[in-house]
């Protein structure tokens, strides 16, 4: 057998080459069987949303679900009363299906529906598991599916968008709390209000997170009670295609987090005991339910589980033209243990046989899927232990993701602010995080996501400022502790986004140091709106201070796209010195100087660079950024000359460097 490339890239993993290869091997017999030896495409077989749930055709209706336990389902709704009634009674097929046609007159637009479900010992209200809307009853707070033929339904424009990954600059959203109101926000309210603001703030793709259907509001998503349906509480089917489109128009791709690594326990709205077998979905015994999250977890090594998911994946690629997601939860399914109590700290850990085979078969298979469906689409792994691999492609070995996200960076920062007081911030150190990785995968680097804006945690701005973004926000009445707080988190994004080798993430109001935390309405907090909404009007503000960190961000990410394919630039570490605080790197011919020292400037700071003049491009001091501006940014730097470096083509660079200062400088001749 050929060595695969993954192992050939890393001689460390030659040790564990019978796994690796297993694994593989794994994905491509698999592959073999759900396609008939190669008959059909994989594409082909996720179909399955064309098949199961409710369709209208020319001569009526059709509905199809599976059920293997069931003894007898009926189809109940606003249409008959929600009795059962033998006209509504569905058929038994082979293979566990189920099916029943009606006449076009059955049912209307708008009709709301479940299954009534029955099997040998007893029986219940099902919502359909291919369920395409599904929506909630103001009053009774009751779920249920609902038949969506509109009249005139919405058609996307845009068919043929391709994704801009050069580099991959994500907004990450959360559409309800999207808006100012205390509220939840709507598919249209976003398209009409923050959609131009990803736009000026200078992001070329959108994540949304909690798209698929959803109980629970405060879950953030991640308890999914129906997959191919999107979520009806910000309103419909065809507003959220409008969304979409309109983003392709202006340039911007749309991912969206996606959920396969469990599902919510929840019976009538979700797929726990679906048709009375609690195993239906999901994995039986010890591995049923997820300790830590309160759900339940796929069996992966179910064929019909995963028709399920990757029809799921392709269903989201076609009906709503979405340009690929970020798979949620990657960690819990590749580990039996779900990688909690896990250290990760050798190449064993990955290799011990403490992973599911099956999961990842089933994520390798996605992968591939997802990327025939559409090869310009985007997949990114939400992975925390370093599986190698992971982002690497199938054919090499790997598991065919297009990013990983850099889980370490945010940890990092947090540790860095909480731990350390700012003489003891090591360049050094933040250098390292920002850049360890393989150099076969590439990586999300992120300063903070959602996660680090929850309650129980606090955002970057908030670490650094705390109380006193209550009272010292206003320009001129900016205490220390807001100037150390907006010079340290434009440096620290500087850093993060300068050193990316795939793409980078922000979390939507986190760009101009939005302020608390995220709080969704709960019975703790009275129900309230309060912390589940950004708001937008601190950083209109000209008045206050967050617009600086608003305007420096937009900066900063047009320098990164204004330099040709600047995430696979080499990226070479010139200086650091730990006592100083200062790093210097270089990608191109661009500069990156920064001081992190809190109490000194250093006049005439020296460091070898290519022969040349330089001028500053971009400079977190600058007063328009809310700095001192205590250099003059016009001003030239010549290189100077020294007979010890002229074998290595290397001139002295010398610069004066404020305390807590980034600067960006572009070499001219």
């Amino acid at each position: 057998m050929e060595t695969l490339n993954l192992i050939k890239n890393d001689s460390w993993l030659e040790a564990y080459a019978d796994a690796i290869n297993g694994r593989h091997q794994h994905a491509l017999n698999k592959e073999s069987e759900l396609t008939n030896k190669g008959k059909q495409t994989l594409s082909d077989f996720a179909t399955g949303y064309l098949y199961f749930g409710l369709h209208r055709t020319s001569k009526g209706w059709i509905f199809r679900e599976w059920a293997p336990n069931a003894t007898e389902i009926y189809l109940v709704g606003t249409f008959n009363d929600w009795t059962e009634k033998k006209e509504y009674s569905l058929n038994r097929l082979n293979n566990g299906n189920w099916e029943i046609t009606l006449p076009d007159n059955a049912l209307k637009h708008g009709d709301l529906y479940k299954l009534m479900i029955h099997w040998e010992s007893g029986c219940g209200e099902r919502i359909p598991a291919w369920a395409t809307r599904v929506v909630q009853d103001e009053k009774t707070r009751i779920f249920s599916a609902q038949v969506w033929t509109p009249q005139n339904p919405y058609k996307m424009k845009r068919k043929a968008f391709e994704p801009t990954t050069t580099p991959l600059l994500i907004y990450e959203c959360h559409i309800g709390m999207a808006q100012q109101e205390e509220k939840v926000g709507s598919y249209k309210e976003f398209r009409e209000k923050t959609l131009p603001r990803i736009v000026k703030a200078g992001y070329n793709c959108i994540q949304f997170m909690a798209l698929q259907e959803h109980p629970y509001y405060g879950s953030f998503g991640y308890h999914v009670s129906n997959f191919f349906a999107a979520s009806s509480r910000y309103g419909t089917p065809d507003e959220l295609k409008e969304l979409i489109d309109t983003a392709h128009g202006l340039g911007i791709s749309v991912i969206m987090d996606i959920v396969h690594s469990h599902a919510i326990k929840n019976e009538i709205e979700g797929l726990g005991n679906f048709a009375g077998d609690p195993n239906q979905y999901f994995y039986p015994g010890p591995r049923h339910e997820h300790p830590a999250w309160d759900s339940l977890c796929f069996d992966y090594g179910k064929n019909e589980v995963m028709h399920f998911l990757l029809s799921n994946c392709k269903y989201w690629l076609e009906e709503y033209q979405l340009d690929g997601f970020r798979f949620d939860g990657v960690t819990s399914m590749l580990y039996y243990s779900h990688g909690l109590g896990e250290n990760f700290s050798d190449y064993s850990d990955y290799y011990n046989g403490h992973q599911d085979d099956n999961a990842i078969c089933y994520l390798t298979l996605a992968n591939k899927l997802v990327h025939e469906v559409n090869p310009k689409a985007i997949t990114i792994a939400e992975e925390v232990s370093g599986m190698p691999g992971l982002a690497t492609k199938i054919e090499d070995g790997g598991y065919g993701f297009d990013y990983r996200m850099a889980m370490n960076i945010p940890d990092f920062w947090i540790k860095t602010i909480t731990d350390h007081i700012d003489e003891d911030w090591k360049p050094s150190s933040m250098f390292w995080e920002v850049t360890n990785r393989r150099k076969d995968e590439k990586t999300i680097s992120y300063t903070e996501s959602h996660d680090q804006a929850l309650v129980g945690d606090k955002t970057i701005i908030f670490r650094l400022i705390d109380a006193d973004m209550y009272w010292h926000m206003q320009k001129g009445d900016e205490s220390y502790i807001v100037h150390r707080g907006i010079a340290l988190h434009k440096m620290i994004r500087l850093l993060t986004a300068t050193t990316i080798n795939g793409g980078y993430l922000n979390f939507m109001g986190n760009e101009f140091g939005h302020p608390e935390w995220i709080d969704f309405p709960r019975e703790g907090n009275g129900w309230s709106y309060k912390y589940a909404r950004r708001q937008w009007d601190l950083v209109d503000n000209e008045k206050l201070t967050y617009h600086y960190m608003g305007d420096f961000d937009a900066d900063m990410l047009k320098l990164i796209k204004g330099i040709n394919d600047f995430q696979n630039t080499d990226i070479q570490e010139i200086w650091h010195n730990d006592s100083d605080q200062v790093l210097v790197y270089m990608r191109k011919d661009y500069i990156f100087v920064f001081n992190f020292n809190p109490k000194k400037s250093f006049t005439d700071y020296g460091f070898l660079v290519t022969p040349g003049t330089y001028e500053t491009i971009l400079n977190t001091d600058n007063p328009i950024y809310g700095g001192y501006g205590l250099t003059d940014d016009k001003v030239k730097h010549f290189t100077i000359s020294d007979e010890l470096y002229k074998k290595e083509k290397k001139e002295w660079l010398k610069l004066y460097i404020p305390a807590r200062t980034g600067v960006v400088l572009r070499k001219t001749n």
